[in-house]
């Protein structure tokens, strides 16, 4: 047998010729797709140049590439199958079209309008990245959290749109008439959906009201952490156990909201528990000199208390309270350390003794112990 014999060789419908010209075209597709698509990107790069903002063009491409390699190796795929003869008929077609072409006509309608909507979804990330960059330039934590929720909200549009368009374009369906006819039921569907709305709702209500921003710490009832992220339906925060909580966004407006970064001065109070056996002469000094102790700090605010506050049974009290000036939480703590110390110091120069809730008294400067704080009195943050 030759091997025109062999190309003009029928095989379900087509002959081996066809075969191989298909083949063939499925072959280049495939061998230059990424080029293309890398011409192509290449070449809306060179039109955007001027508005990317620092986005290099590799980053461009690096985004583009493989959704765009997909729609051209899918028009190849198109042409190659145009060549092959489908004899088979089928009753079930009203066109009477043969099925199998049918078949792939749809699902090649399918894999393109998808293929574009993914280039829509990818070009949705190189905005995101160029407004990340502007935002960079201006800082600014509104920014930080406008563009993840603008980006999540592009990306469903987009998924929407395509979605409707597969429905109308391949299986012929009349979207108008559809959106337009869900009356009752899509009353039905809004009810179920109700929590899903009223958090989307609160989630624009955030936005516009702006009570925090990603990066603030915020205490919503009893939970407290640092807002990472605000969605469409819930906030993420991140506690101090580096947990990861989700509030609904309907939470987030319905309760009373503490936005503890936004305060300009983080107070600290408790009680100098002292034994029966410390003098009033004592008590006096230990007042004066802890205030003053206090007041010496810079960035202690001058609203300090140091008072001889009660008598009781146990103790005579002298409650503390001052506001550290700072909204870092770590330069807090280190103020409040280094002024517990100092007023250890103040209490042991004036030969004072700390009193527990027992019945057990320590006197500091004969045991260096230090068991001076009221164990039932929580410094308040």
């Amino acid at each position: 047998m030759t091997f025109q014999e062999i190309l003009r060789f029928r095989f379900l419908g087509n002959n081996i010729g066809a075969y191989l010209t298909c083949l063939g075209i499925l072959l280049f597709g495939y061998a230059f797709k990424t080029l293309l698509s890398r011409l192509l990107s290449k070449l809306v790069f060179r039109f955007i140049r001027k508005r990317t903002e620092g986005v290099s063009e590799q980053q461009f491409q690096a985004l583009l590439i493989q959704p765009i390699s997909v729609v051209v190796f899918l028009i190849t795929a198109y042409f190659a199958f145009q060549v092959l003869d489908y004899p088979v008929r089928s009753a079930d077609i009203t066109r009477n079209e043969p099925w199998p072409q049918v078949a792939l006509f749809r699902l090649f309608q399918l894999s393109v309008i998808w293929g574009i909507g993914w280039i829509g979804l990818r070009l949705i990330d190189f905005l995101v990245l160029v407004f990340q960059r502007r935002a960079e330039a201006t800082p600014s934590r509104l920014n930080n959290q406008l563009i993840p929720f603008a980006k999540d909200l592009m990306k469903v549009l987009v998924l929407t749109l395509t979605f409707l368009v597969m429905l109308s374009k391949v299986f012929g369906v009349n979207v108008t008439a559809l959106i337009g006819g869900l009356g009752i039921g899509g009353l039905a569907v809004a009810f179920a959906a109700k929590e899903s709305l009223e958090n989307l709702i609160a989630s624009f209500t955030i936005f516009l009201d702006r009570p925090f921003a990603v990066g603030d710490l915020v205490e919503v009832g009893t939970v407290t952490g640092t807002v990472e992220k605000v969605g469409f339906r819930s906030t993420r925060l991140r506690t101090a156990e580096k947990s990861y909580v989700t509030v609904p966004n309907k939470a987030m407006i319905d309760k009373p909201l503490d936005n503890l970064s936004l305060r300009t001065a983080r107070r600290v109070s408790f009680t100098l528990a002292l034994s029966h056996t410390t003098t009033s002469q004592q008590l006096h000094r230990i007042v004066e000199e802890g205030k003053q102790a206090l007041e010496e700090n810079p960035l202690v605010t001058k609203e300090v208390q140091v008072q001889f506050a009660a008598l009781t049974p146990a103790a005579k009290e002298v409650t503390v309270q001052y506001f550290v000036e700072t909204t870092n939480y770590d330069e807090y703590l280190q103020v409040k350390e280094q002024l517990n110390y100092r007023l250890v110091e103040v209490v042991e120069a004036a030969g004072g003794v700390f009193a527990s809730t027992g019945t057990t008294v320590v006197q500091l400067a004969g045991s260096g112990r230090l068991d001076g704080l009221n164990p039932t009195s929580t410094p308040v943050v």
